[in-house]
């Protein structure tokens, strides 16, 4: 009996891991989040406990991994992309370590590659980028470093930050033609993207809404010959 901190993928149910399926499958409590498909919270057992955590915060989230771990049952803690990027499982991992529940991390695909990849841009690619950095767009940002930065920039959780973002850096030297890109709802029916330089992407995205994720890097410029067919385009 044992805590399963799981990676949901990000967004399309397919994109779960065969593991993490079979986990779901035999559960006795699945804590998911809000953003984790339907069908596959659906997947868990009739009699399993479901609990949403839409209106929980995580110290109780926390408390109750803890809890039903400590009562010998097999909890699914399902999360959004992958439980350690940007998703608050190493906090989760940390309360289980020092309660002494025995734990699992199953990896999920992130949101970082599979969201761009679903709109047909690459992260990395030869000749145009080597390094990809990733980051919290509601937390602390050195915007200076960051416009110097090669490779990609991949921002979680920024579009409500979107102008102040591409502000910052176009003020601090980052070129106003540089390729960007909004992919909200990535891996899903529902994907939209808008495609613009950084000094007007703020603008071709109006509307979007989240979950959404920001690129920015030459490598959006590929997504003109290698985009999927599915969901909208906007380019500016």
């Amino acid at each position: 009996m044992t805590v399963f901190l799981v990676g949901a993928g990000p967004g399309d149910p397919g994109l779960i891991t065969a593991r993490g399926l079979d986990l779901i499958r035999a559960c006795d409590v699945l804590v998911y989040d809000q953003l984790v498909a339907a069908e596959l919270v659906a997947e868990a057992p009739v009699d399993a406990i479901p609990i949403g955590r839409e209106s929980l915060q995580q110290e109780e989230i926390s408390r109750l991994l803890v809890l039903y771990g400590q009562r010998g049952l097999d909890v699914v803690r399902l999360k959004g992309g992958d439980p350690f990027v940007f998703g608050r499982g190493g906090e989760e991992a940390l309360a289980l370590a020092e309660a002494g529940v025995p734990f699992e991390v199953v990896p999920g695909v992130s949101s970082l590659s599979a969201v761009p990849a679903s709109a047909g841009i690459p992260v990395t690619h030869r000749g145009v980028s080597s390094q990809v950095t990733i980051l919290n767009g509601q937390g602390r940002l050195d915007f200076d470093a960051l416009a110097r930065a090669p490779g990609t920039l991949v921002f979680f959780m920024g579009l409500g930050r979107l102008a102040e973002i591409t502000n910052e850096l176009l003020a601090h030297g980052l070129d106003p033609s540089t390729p960007a890109a909004v992919i909200a709802n990535g891996t899903t029916p529902d994907r939209e993207v808008a495609v613009a330089p950084i000094a007007e992407i703020a603008e071709a995205a109006a509307g979007l809404q989240s979950p959404a994720l920001i690129v920015i890097g030459d490598v959006v410029s590929l997504s003109e010959r290698i985009a999927a067919p599915r969901g909208t385009l906007a380019a500016v």
